[in-house]
Formats: C-alpha cells, structure tokens, sequence
C-alpha cells in the first residue's frame, strides 16, 4: 500500500502561517540580536537585510524544484533526484540529524523561558528540563492529530506573539520618538565595514531557518505547484520586514548604543524595560508562544521528511507509517521530536539555556546550510536532466550559482579556525557525519529506492 498523506488539507494563508511559526522571530531575535550588533555595530539591522536578500536567492531554488516536482522529501528528495539515489541517501541521514540537532535549541528554550517565566511571574522554581519534555510531549500530541490543527494551533501561538511583538516594538519608537534617526541603515555605520557585516552574517541567516517549512507540507497542500513558491517568498519577505522592525526599535530604544545593546544578553527584553516596563511581561509571553509555535512548525516540517525518507527507502520502513485514523507520520514525529529532547537534555543537562542554546543552534545549522548549498548546485542538473526545454539560464543557473556564492559566508563564519571551544571542534564533527552520510548513502544505493516517486499532486 502507498503511504500518502492526508490531501488537500493546507491552503496558502495556512502553510505561510506554519513557515512564520517554524521561523519564531521572537526565540532567534532575543538570543541573536546582541551577537549581530557585536560584529556589525549600529548598522546590525542590514545584516538581516543581507541575510534576507541570501534567503530569497535560496527560496528560488526549492520554488523551482517545488514546481517540477512537489515533494515532502524536500532537499532529501531534490538532491536525490539532481545526484541519484546514493546522494538521496546520504542527504536523508546529514539533513534529519542536522535538523535535529537545531531542533534542540529550541528544546532547551522551551525549558529554560518557561522556567525563568514561572519564576519571575509566579516564583515558582521548575527544573526547566521538566518544562521542556512537556512542550515536547504538548507538541507531539497536536501534531500527530492532525497537520491542519496543529497548524492552527501553531498560527494562533504566532499571530499572537507577532501581535506582541510589534506592540512592544511601537512602545519603543513612541517613547523614544524625539531620537529616531536612519543611523542603523546607513552604510558608514557598519563596524569594520564587510568584515563587520559578515561576522553576525551567519547568525543572522539561522534567524530565517524554518523558511523551507512549506515545502515539507507539499503533499498536504491545495495546488501546491502554485502555493508552495509563494508561501517561501511571502514568509521570508514577510519575518525579514518583523526583523528589520524589530531591530529599529531596539536600536532606537538604546540611542543607537552598539555597544550597550552588544553587552545585554537579551536586548529586546533590557529595550522593553528600559522603554516601557509595564510591557516587560509581553516579551515573556511572546518568547513562549514564540517557542510552542516553533515546536509545532518545525516538528510538522521537519518530521515529513523523516516520514519520506522512509517511504521512499532511503531509511528504514517503520518511519514512512502512517497513524491509521489520522493519516499523520506518528512515528517519524515522536523519533523527530523526541530525540531533539534527547539532545537538549545530553548537551544541556549541567549547562545554562542560553549557552546550550548556543551549541546546538550553531551545531545544527552548519549541516543545514550545507544542504541549502547542495541543493542549488542540484538544481541545474536536475532541470538539465529531466526537464531541458524548461530550463531557464537566470532562475535555473544564475540564482542558484549566485546563491552558494552567498551561503559561502555563513558556511565560512561556522568553520573558520580559531574559534573558542567547543565551536572549534564542530566542523570535525560535521565532517565526521558528512563521511557517515555519505557511507551510507553507497550502501543504500545497492538496493532499490523510490526516491522522488511520490509526488505531492499526484492522484494515485
């Protein structure tokens, strides 16, 4: 029996909302922010710029593949397809465990904001690793009954959170009105020119990881050939204007004092109090709603892949099941999200939050942006291949050579030497998966696979 996902279950508002959720601006700003304005100076807010515009190059490649071939493999599956099985494969296994990984950060959030949340609000002193196994547990759940409720649910946790979000940052322009000033967009302002703008470039890119969210829900989603390129240039132009917003205002909230905000470790919060402190508990609520609808996008997303890789045996059968009533990939969701519990709790179990957070962030998203990178040079090997009187010089070769032009940057600022520990020891690490990866990948691809067989828009 073919395994197929419940049809026609997502509309366009629907997957856009699920891709802002999986981005959580609120989680990647509070803990990112204060590193961007340390290497960028004043004019931080352009390296979000630049990182949007990164993004937009990227989206144009799975905007592409998703018109070919809409696919919840995603970039398992469009790599797959531009490489062969082998690749497919080896893309499986270095993708999930990446996601994984990155998953885990916002594990450990989800533990640590709620525990400092309870404690300042209700001084109740939870162990957050308690806090974070029952997000998990919370997320799961609505995942596995169903993608359209748990969608809703996480559009509700987000809609909110922007809703606090964009008040809190309209208090801070309003207090502070008589020193607005387009200082943060102004060029001369970067510390250290280029170099300076690269620093917090990297940083700056894992604030959008959850962009490709839709393309997962291909399968789920009404005319997915149309809704899924749009639903990635919406969400990504839709957080970069969230982001540039949110940036202004805490500049403007600390007199564009770069290095005041590259001192706070949560400068959006230290911007509230200083602005407006009676709205200081709307940052808290919207780091939590922010973290849950997170939980919930990326565990939808990300867990789909996971599902096809299975159905398409490239990874074990057991994980391309689906739950008999619900028609939900109920074992690849709990594996997903239980072994970024597992993460959080090895890496994070004697550390602070914030610090795992750091790791597992950083740790997990090199493997990511490598994948981005492949999948561009995928893409015009794949148009070539099997689709040669579509193929279209600018969107199919240009964009995509220009794209892994930029991703170079951010690559360069997660591996370059001389880091501290334990960031110097994770592009071994990542190597030392990629060889794995790619191990296993030629064994795999001795036995028969169905590697881009299952077609979102498919009827059989």
């Amino acid at each position: 029996m073919r395994e197929r996902l419940a049809k026609n279950e997502l509309g366009l508002p629907e997957i856009v909302a699920s891709t802002l959720a999986n981005i959580a601006p609120a989680v990647s700003f509070y803990f990112g922010f204060s590193v961007i304005v340390a290497g960028a100076g004043v004019a931080a807010p352009l390296t979000i710029v630049l990182a949007m515009v990164a993004i937009l190059f990227l989206g144009n490649t799975l905007a592409e593949f998703s018109k070919f071939h809409p696919s919840t493999g995603s970039f398992v599956t469009f790599i797959g397809l531009g490489f062969g099985p082998a690749a497919g494969a080896a893309a499986a296994v270095f993708t999930i465990i990446g996601y994984c990984v990155g998953a885990a950060a916002i594990v450990v959030e989800a533990g640590g904001w709620a525990h400092d949340t309870f404690k300042l609000y209700a001084g109740l002193n939870i162990p957050w690793q308690i806090l974070a196994a029952a997000s998990v547990a919370i997320c799961g759940a609505l995942a596995v009954q169903g993608v359209k409720i748990s969608t809703l649910w996480a559009s509700i946790f987000f809609y909110f959170e922007a809703g606090l979000l964009a008040v809190a940052s309209a208090a801070m322009l309003i207090v502070n009105r008589h020193t607005l000033t387009l200082a943060p967009f102004n060029p001369a302002n970067l510390s250290g020119g280029l170099a300076g703008l690269g620093l917090g470039f990297p940083l700056a890119v894992y604030f959008f990881v959850g962009w490709e969210n839709s393309a997962t829900l291909a399968e789920e989603t009404r005319q997915p050939r149309r809704n899924i390129p749009r639903a990635l240039f919406l969400a990504t132009l839709a957080i970069g204007l969230v982001y540039i917003f949110m940036a202004y205002s805490v500049e403007i909230a600390f007199h564009t004092n770069g290095p005041a905000i590259a001192a706070a470790a949560v400068p959006f919060v230290d911007a509230i109090r200083l602005a407006a402190p009676a709205l200081l508990i709307l940052a808290y609520i919207a780091g939590i709603t922010s973290i849950f609808s997170c939980l919930l996008g990326l565990t939808n997303s990300q867990s789909r892949i996971l599902f096809n890789s299975g159905r398409e045996n490239l990874l074990p059968a057991l994980f391309g099941r689906l739950h008999p009533r619900h028609r939900t990939p109920h074992i690849a969701i709990w594996l997903y999200i239980s072994s970024a519990l597992l993460i959080a709790l090895a890496v994070g179990w004697t550390l602070d939050p914030v610090i795992t957070f750091g790791y597992t962030a950083t740790l997990g998203t090199i493997p990511v942006i490598l994948v981005y990178m492949i999948a561009n040079v995928a893409l015009p090997i794949y148009v070539l291949r099997h689709h040669r009187a579509a193929f279209h010089p600018i969107r199919h070769a240009i964009i995509p050579f220009l794209a892994v032009l930029i991703t170079l940057l951010p690559i360069w600022g997660l591996v370059q030497p001389g880091q501290p520990y334990p960031f110097n020891i994770f592009p071994a690490l990542t190597l030392a998966l990629f060889i794995l990866s790619v191990l296993y990948g030629l064994l795999i691809a001795r036995r028969p696979t169905h590697i881009g067989s299952y077609i979102a828009d498919d009827p059989n």
